[in-house]
């Protein structure tokens, strides 16, 4: 597979899935502040902010501003809208390799933007958000659907799980910030679509330890840290069919594995006590997965010098 293809996968199955996150954990964050009418605004932007990783200013922030910079932002690919508008320009240049199904659904989800921003100013934001997390899963569905598992599969489900560890990890962030209170438990579950599947399997007991168990180290939640890992361990096993005779064959393969073991082998009450270290540790890692995987599998291009009228790369 051309190294131009891989790449456009990959950021697709990462815009994708940070669209659909930055919705779920947007969502989640204004409704804390409208349940708690004595939370600061301003600090709760703030510490918004502050987890997404966006450069903040001395003036004070509001909901609508917070929801502008990171909802509808059109020259930010950190915001939703800005995410979706990259995986549509990603697939535009993938249209050999993605399905024509796939390719109509990022395409009609990008003509829908400017009607959800209409719709943020009439219906409120959390229809937007609810019409984005449903864009974001026809489009993952009609991927699991229509789409060979092959070399660009690998590529595109490697970009989604990396994103979904890293957002996951800010998703719990916001918890972290809040206090770690059980208000704060339940509505982070809700929001990574995991309330009735937690219900399930600890027979609605709602406590610090077994949420931060389920969303950490369930191995069967699909949104959980340790899954994603897993998934992702598994895509860059299958790219290196042949990694020789001693340890693993990349740096990639490296880093993940490591941080699943770190997580896999931590009880629930070590990772409560740990919770802010070990979310930033996961944060780290995806930024260096990314970069492993950029050098081993995508095209490196050199800056450009001009020496005496001729051109040197």
């Amino acid at each position: 597979m051309l190294s131009r293809i891989a790449e456009s996968l990959y950021w697709i199955g990462r815009y994708v899935e940070r669209a659909e996150d930055t919705a779920r954990i947007l969502d989640v964050h204004l409704q804390r502040i409208l349940a708690d009418p004595w939370t600061s605004e301003d600090q709760a932007c703030r510490s918004l902010l502050a987890v997404m990783g966006m450069p903040m200013e001395d003036e004070p922030f509001t909901a609508a501003r917070v929801v502008g910079l990171l909802g509808l932002d059109e020259r930010s690919p950190s915001s939703v809208v800005g995410a979706l508008a990259a995986a549509r320009e990603n697939a535009r240049g993938a249209r050999e390799t993605v399905s024509s199904e796939m390719w109509e659904c990022l395409n009609s989800t990008w003509h829908g933007l400017p009607n959800a921003r209409r719709r943020v100013e009439q219906q409120g934001v959390h229809s937007f958000f609810r019409w984005v997390r449903e864009r974001c899963a026809v489009m993952t569905g009609l991927t699991d659907a229509t789409m060979s598992r092959d070399e660009g599969w690998l590529f595109l489900v490697l970009g989604r799980s990396v994103e979904r560890v890293d957002m996951t990890a800010r998703l719990l962030r916001t918890h972290e910030r809040a206090g770690g209170s059980i208000p704060s438990w339940l509505t982070l579950l809700r929001s990574s679509g995991a309330w009735e599947t937690f219900l399930r399997t600890y027979r609605g007991s709602l406590d610090d330890r077994h949420a931060a168990e389920f969303l950490l180290l369930d191995r069967l939640f699909p949104r959980s840290v340790f899954a994603a890992l897993s998934t992702a361990e598994g895509c860059l096993t299958d790219l290196e069919p042949d990694p020789g005779r001693a340890g693993v064959a990349t740096d990639a393969q490296r880093i993940v594995g490591r941080a699943r073991t770190n997580l896999e082998f931590r009880g629930a009450d070590e990772l409560i006590d740990d919770l802010g270290p070990v979310l930033a540790s996961l944060e780290k890692t995806c930024s260096q997965v990314n970069e492993a995987v950029s050098r081993r599998y995508f095209r490196q291009t050199t800056a450009v010098n001009w020496v005496r009228g001729a051109v040197v790369a």
